[in-house]
C-alpha cells in the first residue's frame, strides 16, 4: 500500500498510479537483471511488444548476450529457418 501523502506527491495519472508503478518497477527489475523479460512484461500486465516499446521508451536496452543469440540461432535451425 501506497502512503497517501506519497500517493499525493507522484506525478502520474491518478487514475493509472498502480499501472503505472507497476509498469515502472517491472522495467526496472529487468534492468537490474531481476527479472527476466517474460516475467517482467508479466507483471506489467503488457504484451511482448508493448514491454518492448516502454523498455525503448525508458532508454533501456534489450539484455541479450552471446548466449542468447547461440540458443536464438539453435532454435531457428532446429525450425529449419
Amino acid at each position: 500500500m501506497i502512503p497517501d501523502d506519497v500517493e499525493y506527491a507522484l506525478k502520474l495519472p491518478r487514475k493509472s498510479i498502480t499501472e503505472e508503478l507497476k509498469r515502472l518497477l517491472a522495467v526496472k527489475l529487468y534492468e537490474k537483471g531481476i527479472l527476466g523479460i517474460g516475467k517482467a512484461r508479466e507483471f506489467a500486465e503488457l504484451s511482448l511488444l508493448e514491454f518492448y516499446a516502454l523498455l525503448k521508451e525508458e532508454g533501456v536496452p534489450l539484455n541479450y548476450d552471446e548466449k542468447d543469440l547461440q540458443e536464438d540461432v539453435k532454435t531457428l535451425e532446429a525450425m529449419g529457418i
